[in-house]
């Protein structure tokens, strides 16, 4: 589908194509981009093109949508357990979703279908801008982590499970875009498929070492936003280069952290990216140190136990677009946290809290738009409650209130 739409005072372009079908995406005016915002989520989802004939259809695709993202916010496994979520409801609940009283409900093979059969590009384009009109910054600036995980159950004989790259907004924890990674391919260029839709003027995008390469580089610094990647073994010249930086020389700034039997030291310095160092765009070289203590309890021999401590201590390099002057150490290391705490803030719970290596949903497209509505159920939840909100003890507390899930889908934003 083409959108056409005329651009603000700051585009001199006249007009832009937006083709939503691909996941296209173009800068909005303000207004465009505020009422969008103010948008019910039910209202994003009943743009999304339906996959079945119209013959024979008796739910609207938006309803069955709502159905499964009440029931996942419900803290729901499995289509099974979506289903007889539904078939709880009140009449009242299940108008707010679009369905009738007295009409039989959705049938959990409907859900299926439905599920397999939709273009999960066109439902990842309208979520991807709904989202990105309510993310915020750190630091005045937004910041955007790219990951991936596979998700192992959905493995079907000598076809690979899907791997799918996702990217997390770092300062409100909403995942604003998912994408599926080639069979025959890698992340690579998935992450450019994943960010191209998205207005990227000023962002900056952090990955791991399997980025750090000079065409990704080059591509997001034309896209006018910046990148904070890691630098390891796959990347040994420029490796060896910034680990000979003079770094005995150079002031460091240090932390603290405790928690959990741990305590763990930061040591953070940051020079400019010399010249010589060849690597599109690098503004700044940072290596961070940390040192982590941990407290294990263990025998001592006699009747008494003591704690034993272990202490490891690991050295990471990192390359920057942002100079110093616009991005101060402290900052640096921050977004860097950020970007590893990925794995705990999405991957973990989707793992853990809707138990998804286990799930075999396996059919058409159905595991990315099961894992896209999951995305979206977290996002949700933290949007409501704050970027630390614990997604597992919400899921439960909504499980017998489900007017609080419906509520946020059909109502507009706070």
């Amino acid at each position: 589908m083409l959108v056409r739409v005329r651009r603000g005072p700051a585009g001199d372009d006249g007009q832009c194509l937006i083709n939503l079908a691909a996941g296209g995406r173009a800068a909005m005016p303000s207004s465009t981009t505020t009422a969008l915002s103010r948008q019910p989520l039910k209202e994003v989802l009943e743009g999304v093109t339906d996959p079945r004939d119209r013959r024979g259809v008796r739910h609207p695709l938006v309803s069955v949508l709502c159905l499964a993202v009440t029931g996942i916010l419900a803290g729901c496994r499995s289509l099974t357990a979506i289903w007889e979520h539904a078939a709880d409801l009140e009449p009242a609940d299940l108008g707010a979703l679009g369905l009738e009283e007295g009409r039989a409900l959705p049938s959990e093979s409907t859900i299926r279908r439905v599920l397999q059969d939709l273009d999960p590009g066109d439902l990842d384009a309208r979520l991807t801008s709904w989202f990105f009109t309510r993310t915020g910054t750190i630091a005045g600036r937004r910041v955007i982590a790219v990951d991936g995980k596979t998700m192992r159950g959905a493995r079907t004989g000598s076809n690979p499970a899907p791997h799918l790259l996702a990217a997390l907004d770092q300062a409100s924890g909403v995942v604003v875009g998912q994408r599926r990674v080639s069979d025959k391919s890698n992340e690579i260029p998935a992450l450019r498929d994943l960010l191209a839709p998205m207005d990227l003027g000023g962002v900056l995008i952090t990955a791991d070492a399997m980025h750090t390469q000079r065409g990704t580089a080059e591509w997001i610094r034309s896209r006018g936003a910046h990148y904070l990647l890691t630098v390891k073994a796959n990347q040994k010249t420029l490796r060896k280069t910034l680990k000979k930086l003079p770094w005995k020389d150079v002031p460091a700034v240090s932390s603290v952290d405790t928690g959990h039997g741990r305590r763990v030291r930061r040591t953070v310095q940051a020079v400019e990216a010399p010249e010589w160092i060849d690597f599109p765009g690098a503004a700044q070289v940072v290596r961070i140190r940390r040192t982590t203590t941990t407290a294990k309890r263990g025998s001592t021999g006699g009747n008494g136990r003591a704690k034993k401590k272990t202490t490891t201590t690991e050295v990471v390099h990192l390359i920057c677009s942002l100079p110093m002057d616009q991005a101060q150490p402290e900052a640096v290391a921050s977004w860097a946290r950020g970007h590893w705490a990925i794995e705990n803030r999405l991957h973990w719970i989707r793992d853990v809290v809707f138990d998804e290596d286990r799930h075999r949903l396996r059919t058409g497209n159905a595991p990315q738009v099961i894992a896209a509505l999951r995305n979206l159920a977290i996002s949700l939840i933290r949007l409501l409650h704050g970027p630390a909100a614990r997604i597992a003890a919400t899921t439960r507390a909504m499980a017998p209130r489900p007017r609080r899930a419906i509520d946020l889908i059909t109502r507009p934003p706070r």
